[in-house]
């Protein structure tokens, strides 16, 4: 199933969606920022159900519902986010019920399965050494695509932040980037110098494709010349991860897991870290990252004075 593009699926839910983010704009008002995110949540959903065999709404059952949660959780998507999925189908589902469709919403209930999931494993520097380096630079895929590795590693930035990203919020002379977070709050990012070489290299790449009017700015797009999905960005991170012999499962979030933890175990500073992620608590980036034990200990040997 190409879940990166849902709706090649075919699926009599398809304008059952269409119709309740209508609804969203015309009597809640929302958001264009929340009725795209309602949108692709719901996508997500449909596709997963259409990839499956279930089409149309009366053959939504509990069981598919938690099917769904186990493949978001196995995808390594975080809590917040699987949590985000399940309340838009909730609502989705609700409203079915409310027009007579469902007799009774078959989300009502559900809830995450307690998941043993650690958060993402970190990849030593040599494994990401080699990650970064298994991308054929002499194909334009090959040389997006380290681009992106590049970047991610280099900023910690998440994938939708990734994705988001247009050329104007790059400013490579300085090396540095303005990234649109969580809550909409923008932060600046450093890229370094190796980020800041492919990201030239990828641009100045004269078989770029040209963005379509949607994508606009956009400075990573796909085949077709569109802004690239988080999905797609999944697919790229494993490619490559696969390429470069690393057996571990790797998403996006392990480069920006990596980011973090590479920094503190060379000596960077937990609020520093914070700053750069773009985390609003503390506490957020202490549960985040976590820092070698052998970091730790030398850090204490030669910092307390009874060591």
């Amino acid at each position: 199933m190409n879940v990166a593009e849902p709706r090649q699926l075919e699926s009599d839910l398809w304008p059952r969606v269409d119709a309740f983010i209508e609804r969203m704009r015309v009597t809640r008002g929302a958001s264009e920022h929340t009725l795209r995110a309602y949108g692709l949540d719901l996508a997500d959903l449909v596709g997963f159900l259409a990839g499956r065999g279930v089409t149309g709404h009366d053959t939504i059952t509990p069981r598919a519902l938690r099917g769904w949660l186990g493949d978001l959780d196995e995808r390594g998507l975080a809590r917040s986010t699987i949590q985000r999925r399940l309340s838009a189908a909730r609502s989705f589902l609700k409203s079915l019920v409310h027009e007579g469709l469902l007799e009774v919403n078959p989300a009502t209930g559900l809830r995450q399965r307690r998941s043993s999931r650690h958060l993402p494993g970190v990849l030593s520097e040599a494994e990401i050494e080699a990650l970064l380096a298994a991308p054929d630079a002499t194909t334009v895929g090959g040389l997006r695509d380290k681009a992106i590795l590049e970047l991610m590693y280099s900023a910690g930035t998440r994938a939708a932040e990734t994705v988001g990203l247009d050329r104007a919020h790059l400013d490579l002379g300085r090396g540095v980037g303005r990234v649109l977070g969580k809550g909409r709050k923008e932060r600046l990012v450093a890229l370094g110098r190796f980020a800041v070489e492919a990201i030239s290299d990828h641009l100045s790449d004269p078989r770029r494709p040209a963005p379509t009017s949607a994508a606009g700015d956009a400075l990573f797009l796909n085949r077709s010349g569109g802004r690239l999905s988080t999905r797609s960005l999944e697919t790229i991170v494993a490619k490559h991860a696969l390429r470069a012999g690393i057996t571990r499962r790797a998403t996006p979030h392990t480069l920006r897991h990596c980011f973090a933890t590479h920094l503190l175990d060379r000596g960077a500073d937990l609020r520093s870290v914070q700053e750069l992620l773009g985390h609003e608590h503390l506490a957020t980036t202490q549960i985040y990252t976590h820092v070698s034990v052998a970091r730790l200990q030398e850090i204490y040997e030669k910092a307390h004075p009874r060591a």
